[in-house]
């Protein structure tokens, strides 16, 4: 079973500004997070801290790394499961996410997210669950970072 979520949204900025959004640890500060370690390289860390004050281990996506991309395009890296699922959380990433940036003309993007690698198991239904959720909020969050006033 194809076990992946499959979102998109369009924002109102060019595929350059939304990229840059995604792939900078300044841009995830901008829109998404309290601190985050962003290395725009393969290999290179794709870390976003949710709670900086948590303890190590625990604040976002430490341990993730950038897979692949294509500059204003595709951006793939790897993801873990959040601190309310420890079995999984233990495992250290286990799946990836694909974030596609569409240009819609200059001033507007799509943004698609396919987070795969989800396994079956019913810690494995939680992670689908948990992030099935956080997702569209993240989405959320990029659209209105950009909304026009």
């Amino acid at each position: 079973m194809d076990r992946r979520i499959d979102l998109e949204t369009t924002v109102n900025a060019s595929a350059d500004d939304v990229w840059k959004l995604w792939t900078t640890s300044e841009g995830m500060k901008a829109f998404l997070v309290e601190e985050a370690h962003i290395d725009l390289e393969p290999g290179g860390p794709y870390e976003v801290y949710f709670d900086k004050t948590a303890p190590e281990g625990s604040r976002g996506s430490e341990g993730c790394r950038i897979l692949s991309y294509l500059p204003n395009e595709m951006l793939s890296f790897s993801w873990n499961a959040p601190p309310t699922i420890p079995a999984l959380r233990q495992l250290g990433p286990c799946t990836w996410v694909v974030v596609r940036f569409i240009s819609q003309g200059d001033k507007k993007t799509q943004v698609k997210i396919t987070h795969l690698g989800i396994m079956e198991g019913s810690e494995w239904d939680k992670y689908l669950e948990y992030f099935t959720n956080a997702w569209p909020m993240v989405l959320k969050a990029c659209k209105k970072h950009f909304a026009v006033e």
